[in-house]
């Protein structure tokens, strides 16, 4: 279930903050202009993930974004479409100590504009209020069941026992802010664990490297331990990164990944960022190990047609024998894994229609 090679660079940082800080310099000045949108995304992911795990860098190492914080208030008014990524850019860029007080007035302005209300989601707006909120800013008084229902879309554990990596990632993302990034505890119900479980499972039978890395962080952020099968397994894939310096290759890379793998690896004290970072555009690769048997199985169950079941002990020896070795070997291992997986599996297995019309 995993491919690990060894990266070999010259020594060069030395320390974890100064690699922390090569990083940087990387996404801000290395890899995508300003005016594209992807800068705004991938440096507000890295400067995020530094902040929340308590990095402290020298004022030097943010020096590579002093220009566009001296200008981020015409920015912010140019583009308010884009509030959420420049007012979380400029409230971790100070918080990581670069030398300013602009956050305060932009969550104000933001919240005076009405930017959070325009807002199309509750995630979105939970986003706002967090951001907001940073700065004692109220981003929405007039609507005080926002948690409420993140909470209630959380606990609609069914949703997360099939494939569907758009809410799995909403739900991730949910515990983030409901939990500020695990500052508190988001008061989740049991039923909002049986989701992070039952999409961590899909996850972990996906492969699915960045995904799994989020709902372990999200586990840890509610005060839950991650099962230790898939922390064991991120570990690994965190050994299989290659970073290169590349001025031409295509930027669709494999930096999520990375990111999401070194927090993770942050989150648990097992270190991360460990990788020395190259001079120039630092292109990120990741040696993956084959698909994984997600698709297998649902083809499996999808295709019994009459005979699936949604209970798991009935269906575990048909399964077995309708699986290839390395299929069944991850199913045992996600079973294992799981201690309700006869309820995520009842979820999985999508009789429903069926039953009802019978």
């Amino acid at each position: 279930m995993s491919n690990v090679v060894s990266l070999t660079v010259p020594f060069r940082q030395r320390s974890k903050a100064a690699r922390q800080a090569a990083l940087l310099r990387n996404f801000a000045d290395h890899r995508r202009g300003e005016e594209d949108v992807f800068w705004l995304k991938e440096n507000a992911e890295a400067l995020n993930i530094l902040e929340c795990t308590g990095a402290r860098p020298d004022a030097d190492d943010l020096s590579c974004y002093r220009a566009f914080y001296d200008d981020i208030e015409a920015r912010m008014e140019f583009f308010p479409q884009y509030y959420r990524f420049l007012l979380s850019l400029c409230l971790d860029l100070e918080d990581l100590g670069m030398p300013g007080n602009k956050g305060a007035r932009l969550a104000e302005w933001a919240a005076r504009e009405g930017l959070p209300e325009a807002e199309l989601s509750d995630l979105q707006r939970g986003e706002a209020c967090r951001l907001c909120a940073r700065r004692g800013v109220d981003a929405l008084p007039g609507d005080r069941g926002l948690g409420d229902r993140l909470r209630r879309f959380a606990a609609r554990s069914d949703t997360f026992a099939m494939p569907n990596k758009k809410a799995a990632y909403e739900l991730t993302h949910i515990v983030f802010y409901l939990s500020e990034y695990g500052r508190v505890d988001p008061c989740l119900p049991d039923a909002a664990i049986d989701s992070l479980i039952f999409a961590g499972t899909l996850a972990f039978l996906d492969f699915n490297v960045d995904l799994l890395a989020e709902i372990c962080i999200a586990l840890r952020h509610a005060r839950r331990a991650p099962p230790e099968v898939w922390e064991i397994w991120l570990l690994q894939q965190a050994r299989c990164f290659g970073l290169e310096s590349d001025p031409y290759a295509p930027l669709a890379d494999d930096y999520h990944e990375y990111l999401m793998l070194n927090w993770f690896m942050a989150t648990t004290g097992q270190g991360g960022f460990a990788a020395q970072i190259p001079e120039g555009r630092v292109v990120f690769r990741r040696t993956r190990p084959r698909s994984g048997p997600l698709r297998e199985l649902s083809e499996c169950i999808y295709n019994m047609g009459r005979a699936r079941s949604a209970d798991w002990e009935t269906m575990r020896a048909f399964v077995a024998a309708r699986l290839s070795q390395e299929a069944h070997a991850a199913l045992v291992a996600a079973e294992a894994a799981n201690d309700r997986f006869d309820a995520f599996f009842a979820g999985f297995a999508r009789v429903g229609l069926r039953e009802a019309r019978a």
